[in-house]
């Protein structure tokens, strides 16, 4: 257990709890995202997926509280590492802030996340623990996109995460060890492409909601 314990309380091994947490809500938002998808087909498709998923019973439960798990590891460390680095560059500004590779993304990385997770609990104050049945969260959703300013939070939102995935899709692969000079350029193109996906994914939907459905 010492050298558990030991092997994550080091710089990479925090690193690596950020990749493996990351990893795993990258494969939430992938199942969220194709869920969601059924909002462009209506109110009987979306409702037959919301009853489907509560069926799950106690499989949802013990993927809500993994998630929660996830994201009370993510934020904790990622904080932590965001501190040490500030402790570690106390001049920073003083350099040149595109020194070494650095991108919007992994420049805003710290930012971001702590923007997301403000509109993480947002999202599930509104949405997940509302007052609600399978049958009215579609009226729900509708009713919240509905409001100009919620569609506009909304795909701002999108947005940051997909400046937050962009540089942190990479620095995964980075991280496990994938430091390929040949394979990173890729890498790098394929992690702009995925936030591109979810970012327009997840945008569009509130936008055709407001203005096209």
């Amino acid at each position: 257990m010492s050298w558990l314990i030991t092997t994550f309380s080091s710089s990479i091994g925090k690193k690596l709890l950020m990749a493996i947490t990351g990893l795993g809500f990258i494969g939430f938002l992938t199942v969220h995202l194709i869920g969601n998808l059924t909002l462009y087909s209506g109110q009987p498709l979306f409702t037959s997926y919301v009853k489907h998923l509560h069926t799950l019973g106690p499989l949802i439960t013990l993927a809500e509280l993994g998630l929660l798990f996830l994201a009370v590891i993510h934020v904790l460390i990622g904080t932590l590492l965001f501190y040490e680095n500030l402790k570690a560059r106390p001049i920073r500004y003083k350099t040149n802030k595109n020194a070494g590779g650095r991108t919007i993304g992994s420049a805003t990385q710290p930012y971001t996340g702590f923007i997301i997770l403000a509109f993480v609990i947002v999202h599930l104050l509104h949405f997940h623990f509302a007052e609600h049945t399978d049958e009215s969260l579609y009226m729900l959703i509708y009713s919240a996109f509905a409001n100009p300013i919620y569609v506009g939070i909304y795909v701002i939102a999108m947005i940051v995460v997909a400046l937050h995935i962009s540089h942190g899709f990479w620095s995964l692969f980075q991280t496990l060890g994938a430091n390929h000079p040949k394979y990173m350029p890729f890498v790098q193109r394929f992690g702009i492409v995925v936030s591109l996906i979810f970012g327009i994914a997840f945008g569009f939907i509130p936008l055709f909601i407001s203005f096209i459905a």
